[in-house]
């Protein structure tokens, strides 16, 4: 089990309370509005680990199912549902499936709109030796249980700490030029930096997850918002 993996199964609160901080700007929401139009759709959220897409957009949906892999983060995922049904928030309600990606367990063309966000790259890390083959697995999914006309969206990172967006490291890098140039998504940088209290939250919040590469610089620059980008890649079901 990697560094993430075991994050999603041990520390799934912790890594809401850190996305919890993220997007200060509210920039994805604005993007994912614009470019999935999730108005009155039927949306699958794969890998939606503690929910942070059906937080984001399942008040606009007909129906939402969100998947994840992890039952961890499923279980903070239905945490984050019941607290919009506790406090005073837009009532938002999703169904929740533990499964894999690479074998949806929906009928084909189901989704008028399919998002994986910050899930699909793992794979680059973690079938190294056959990563295409795993990754095709999961957009041929995806492909599959959205209707023709619809919509797929793929979230992933270009960097948090960095001041420009750009993939964190050399394989992300392959698999993006891959998704945009075999598979044909077109991509969309957009800033969701954090905002803490104070630099030590900001170290203390960040630290478990992004190592202490990140909590050093953090420091150095007295970071208490930490600049992230995030990039969009989107293509329709043709």
């Amino acid at each position: 089990m990697d560094h993430f993996e075991t994050i999603y199964s041990r520390r799934a609160v912790d890594y809401h309370r850190m996305i919890a901080a993220e997007d200060v700007d509210d920039n994805l929401p604005a993007a994912l509005y614009e470019i999935g139009q999730p108005h009155g759709k039927r949306i699958l959220d794969l890998g939606s680990g503690t929910g942070r897409i059906p937080l984001l957009l399942g008040s606009q949906a007909a129906q939402l199912i969100a998947i994840d892999l992890q039952r961890a983060m499923l279980l903070e995922n239905r945490h984050q549902k019941e607290l919009t049904f506790r406090k005073d928030l837009p009532k938002v309600d999703w169904s929740l499936v533990q499964a894999d990606m690479r074998q949806i367990p929906l009928v084909s063309g189901w989704a008028q709109l399919t998002l994986a966000g910050w899930a699909i790259g793992h794979m680059r890390a973690w079938f190294q030796q056959d990563w295409q083959r795993q990754m095709r697995s999961a957009l041929a999914e995806m492909l599959r249980v959205t209707q023709p006309g619809g919509r797929l969206i793929i979230i992933e990172t270009l960097g948090t700490g960095s001041l420009e967006p750009k993939p964190p490291v050399e394989s992300l890098a392959e698999y993006y030029t891959w998704l945009e140039q075999d598979w044909g998504f077109w991509r969309r940088a957009i800033r969701t930096d954090y905002q803490f209290g104070s630099v030590e939250q900001a170290v203390a919040h960040t630290k478990f997850f992004f190592g202490s590469e990140l909590a050093d610089k953090i420091r150095a620059n007295r970071w208490r918002r930490v600049p992230e980008w995030t990039g969009i890649w989107t293509r329709d079901n043709t």
